[in-house]
């Protein structure tokens, strides 16, 4: 029961994750995208709380079969842990947004997105850690090559979204030249950078290794900032619409 209910909050969580990207497209339904992002975000958190720390009388005798992530307790300190590093952002997240000014607001966004691609990417070194154990131990992982290619897909995006919107933000609060950096021979730079991207994510499928991974994020941070950076400062608002898509795409 309690398995049902937690994967069903996932999914209304996803849809209101969807429903805000919508309403943040346009300025007549921000307000209404941001409330349904903070919505999402919060069902997202009480069921994984409910799922890792709830009652064993809640789970059924299938629990293990249906969230095998979510199996034994977390302890008493991970959960002290957790809710002080949310309190922590949540007040992070006030005193940033009470003081931006709107002219400021890009610059701020473009942050924000910077810290969705760097958790993607630590989150998809954890769940490698997980899954590499099991393998390196020898049990059998369901569709193992699937989270293996989310796991480097989700690196690489969350990476070139966490880099690129660092030199959004440099550009727009005139930390850096709003000038494009325009090196040599520059295409054939991102279209090498993403072949041995592409090259490291297969090593990576067929090796469990963490150096091709390293090597991966390495290659992905200097593509995010490359391409931003051959981008004049004028341009950046479209930059930042393009990296919330990709920051969403990242934490999906």
């Amino acid at each position: 029961m309690l398995a049902n209910f937690v994967q069903a909050t996932y999914i209304v969580a996803g849809i209101l994750f969807i429903l805000a990207l919508a309403g943040l497209s346009r300025f007549e339904t921000s307000k209404r995208g941001n409330a349904f992002g903070i919505l999402g975000m919060l069902l997202a958190v009480a069921a994984t709380i409910v799922a890792v720390w709830g009652p064993e009388a809640w789970r059924g005798d299938d629990w293990g079969a249906q969230m095998p992530s979510f199996i034994g307790g977390g302890g008493v300190l991970p959960l002290v842990l957790l809710i002080v590093a949310m309190l922590a952002g949540a007040l992070i997240g006030l005193i940033k947004a009470a003081r931006v000014e709107m002219t400021g607001m890009p610059q701020l966004i473009a942050q924000l997105h910077s810290f969705v691609g760097l958790a993607a990417v630590l989150i998809g070194f954890n769940v490698f850690i997980e899954v590499r154990h099991e393998l390196v131990a020898g049990f059998l992982v369901p569709d193992a090559g699937f989270h293996l290619a989310e796991i480097w897909i989700g690196v690489f995006i969350g990476a070139v979204t966490f880099t690129g919107s660092i030199v959004a933000w440099g550009k727009l609060a005139e930390k850096i030249s709003s000038r494009p950096l325009t090196l040599p021979g520059r295409n054939l730079i991102n279209l090498a950078t993403v072949i041995a991207i592409i090259a490291c994510g297969v090593w990576f499928q067929n090796s469990y290794s963490w150096i091709p991974l390293i090597l991966l994020t390495l290659l992905s941070l200097f593509l995010g900032f490359h391409l931003v950076a051959a981008i004049g400062g004028a341009d950046m608002p479209v930059v930042i619409s393009m990296l919330n898509s990709y920051s969403g795409f990242a934490a999906a």
